[in-house]
């Protein structure tokens, strides 16, 4: 491959931006942790920048576990044509694809690969056509100034060429911004771990992100009565949210559940309520990460400012909210 990045190499990189990364941060959540664990040592040779290292890790994983055979061959594949790899190879990279839509056609990674091709093959024949249109205009030049109108007219052409491309561009990066959406969100269900102290998104089954969270002040056990401090336990839903909260911004549980109010009623006390997923109180953005260090909400989930904002645009309401000791 030479020094020079391709006009292939430049359209598909906004096409590398919006599906590298989920693929390879989230794509093997389902896995056993041994196998989890080799595909983040692929994963962070790839972010280093070592590509024929990532490339014989995956060949290992495809060698150890053969269930993992079509996200390997994708994975291999993206790294083949990722622009920033000096040593890409278009034409493996479309081998890969092609042979995972042929030995795993129920793949969930069968419609990406075969965008990937249509993508690759298809802006490598505008470059091709581009390049030739380039050449024919150097030859013009050459021939001396008898020939500029004819060098205007395929100019013009090149400047066509140049728009049809640049739409091109933008289509790529709409479908590329629906298969992010499609594959980071919506969530269907927030599972809160209060032990772990830990929030995950889940969609159909696969874990979207992972937040470090704090708890009510007194986070064992769950909430029974008002002003308790306890964190609830059990199945609920976002059923509604606060844009212009005290707390940057809120997703409301629906807290007290059936069972909660049996519970409360037999005990003769009220539940409570107002129970929310929310970021730092307003002013105190500051703090970041280090709020998770200690549990100092009312009874609330809490999280940073910056994390809250990517849950609620991740989990709309009706979102089920399963809270484990």
């Amino acid at each position: 491959m030479g020094k020079k990045q391709s006009r292939t190499g430049e359209h598909l990189y906004f096409f590398f931006v919006f599906i590298i990364t989920p693929i390879l941060i989230y794509g093997c959540s389902h896995f056993n942790g041994e196998l989890q664990a080799t595909f983040k040592e692929a994963n962070d040779l790839f972010s280093q920048g070592s590509y024929q290292a990532s490339l014989g890790k995956y060949g290992q994983i495809t060698e150890k576990y053969p269930v993992a055979g079509d996200r390997v061959l994708f994975e291999m594949g993206i790294i083949y044509a990722y622009p920033g790899n000096e040593q890409k190879d278009y034409r493996k990279s479309v081998e890969y694809f092609q042979k995972l839509i042929k030995d795993y056609p129920e793949s969930v990674y069968r419609k990406d690969s075969e965008m990937m091709i249509f993508q690759i093959t298809n802006v490598t024949l505008k470059d091709k056509t581009i390049a030739a249109q380039q050449i024919q205009i150097e030859t013009l030049r050459q021939e001396g100034e008898s020939k500029r109108d004819e060098i205007i007219t395929l100019q013009k052409k090149i400047e066509a060429f140049d728009r049809e491309l640049k739409g091109k561009e933008n289509e790529i990066i709409t479908l590329q911004k629906e298969v992010f959406a499609i594959r980071n969100g919506p969530a269907d269900t927030i599972l809160i771990e209060k032990k772990e102290r830990r929030l995950t998104l889940i969609s159909k089954g696969k874990a979207l992100r992972t937040y470090k969270i704090a708890l009510g002040e007194n986070p064992n056990g769950p909430k029974e009565t008002q002003g308790d401090n306890k964190t609830p336990e059990g199945t609920y839903f976002i059923d509604s949210r606060n844009r212009d909260s005290r707390y940057h911004l809120s997703l409301h549980i629906s807290y007290p559940n059936e069972k909660d109010k049996k519970r409360a009623k037999e005990l003769g006390v009220s539940p409570g309520g107002d129970i929310m997923i929310h970021g730092i109180k307003n002013g105190f953005s500051w703090v970041g990460d280090s709020h998770a260090k200690v549990d100092w909400t009312k009874g609330c989930i809490a999280v940073t400012d910056e994390e809250i904002e990517e849950i609620e645009k991740l989990a709309p309401d009706g979102t089920i909210v399963e809270i484990r000791p």
